[in-house]
């Protein structure tokens, strides 16, 4: 990568080259000055770009607003061993769904910052985690603790109960999570009973959270079953509040305004003074993802048709409209657009005048199938083939997902870091113990 008069040297971070520039630069300077030397090289394919100091800057956001709240990364979000690295080194622990998963992280850190958070595991799985040290597993069902009896000989068990905010991006509590009220004191009663160590209960209100209001109602579950668990034997010790939080904050929704709601819950429900033993986690992936991304592809196609086909206005159809194929698409680094119910939205990378005509415009990928669709429907100024389309914000359930469907490969990622925090991040894993 040529970054003239951007970057002045090189890191190997998780054993991938990272470009250090002295001083803080965005995303997008970044992706124009790759697209720059990728055009006059004639190479066309699309690229990701990560802004490692991205990454330290939502740590220390998260840290200042929810103080008390330790983070543990969900690895699936986006399990990109630079982006792993970093967490690590700045502390976080790890919430993991599967061997493969913490496979990834045990070389990061301790077991212990583990949170096996996958309510039903196979159990094979289990005997993995077993054998790696990792203890804390979340379980939502009889058979789910019946079968971590039989193949863990020592697991710290945490009940995950179902309370959802039904307009969060992604529901989760019609898939995992018991009911609170009439499931969660019997299986406290049923772990006692078998003289299983639940050392705690877990929640997730929904990926992409839009009302911040459920986290308060899943805080008051979980206080009750707490005291539940408590007059039962139980060591009642953790307290994980799940994800949800955005990746990027906006009028609607924003990290703030979540904490302006979990604060002063777990300050009149799990007071410190009265619960100084309770540890307070969170599983957040977008969070920490999303923001530190971007993708930029190339236009390989601009086919004007009658902007009517785009708009689906029939006064529209003497007007210009335009279908612009890209090299990125819904099978590849768009595949959120499909699974996570993210509406990409792309800017051309290079500055158009502000009294340039603007157009309807649909974006497709590259693939052969119709499904294909990035935007259906959205206002651009003219483009041509070999342009470039910048898209901000693709951290979170991105890359991860991302497929060769149809023989196209995943797009190259560049990272950078700036001077100053890559020096506090070296610092911060030097005084910090390793797993």
């Amino acid at each position: 990568m040529t970054l003239t008069g951007c970057v002045d040297y090189y890191e190997i971070i998780a054993g991938t080259k990272v470009a250090v520039c002295r001083n803080a630069i965005d995303n997008k300077t970044v992706a124009t000055a790759i697209a720059a030397t990728r055009t006059v090289n004639g190479n066309d394919d699309p690229f990701v770009v990560m802004n490692v100091s991205t990454i330290m800057a939502k740590v220390i956001q998260w840290q200042r607003t929810m103080p008390r709240v330790a983070p543990c990364y969900a690895v699936k979000c986006n399990d990109d061993k630079v982006l792993l690295r970093t967490l690590a080194d700045l502390g976080m622990g790890f919430d993991c769904a599967s061997k493969a998963e913490i496979e990834k992280v045990i070389g990061l850190v301790g077991p212990e910052k583990i949170v096996y958070a996958n309510p039903c595991k196979t159990r094979g799985f289990i005997a993995h985690a077993e054998a790696a040290g990792v203890k804390r597993m979340t379980f939502d069902s009889v058979e789910e603790l019946t079968k971590i009896k039989q193949n863990h000989a020592d697991p710290s068990l945490i009940l995950r109960i179902s309370v959802s905010d039904p307009t969060a991006q992604c529901q989760l509590g019609i898939k995992f999570g018991c009911d609170p009220e009439t499931v969660a004191p019997k299986l406290l009663q049923q772990a006692a009973d078998m003289g299983m160590n639940v050392i705690g209960i877990s929640f997730h209100v929904g990926s992409g959270c839009n009302e911040p209001a459920t986290f308060r109602t899943a805080l008051e579950y979980a206080r009750g079953l707490f005291d539940l668990g408590i007059s039962l034997g139980l060591s009642m010790t953790l307290l994980d509040i799940g994800g949800g939080f955005p990746g990027v904050d906006t009028a609607h929704i924003s990290l703030d305004a979540c904490a302006a709601v979990i604060n002063p819950a777990l300050e009149e429900l799990f007071p410190l003074d009265s619960c100084p033993d309770v540890e307070v986690i969170a599983e957040p992936g977008r969070y920490f993802a999303c923001a530190a991304v971007s993708v930029t592809t190339n236009v390989i196609a601009s086919v004007k048709v009658p902007a009517s086909r785009i708009t689906e206005k029939a006064d529209d159809v003497n007007r210009d409209g335009y279908m612009y194929y890209m090299n990125d698409g819904v099978y590849g680094s768009f595949n959120c657009k499909l699974f996570d119910h993210y509406q990409p939205r792309g800017m051309p990378l290079a500055e158009h005048d502000a009294d340039e005509p603007r157009f309807p415009v649909c974006v497709w990928g590259p693939t052969c199938d119709g499904l294909d669709q990035v935007e259906e429907s959205s206002v651009m100024p003219r483009l041509y083939e070999g342009d470039w389309l910048y898209y901000p914000d693709m951290g979170a359930y991105t890359s991860v997902a991302a497929s060769t469907f149809n023989g196209f490969d995943k797009p190259k990622t560049y990272y950078f870091i700036d001077e100053a925090t890559l020096g506090s991040i070296v610092r911060k894993a030097d005084s910090a113990p390793r797993g």
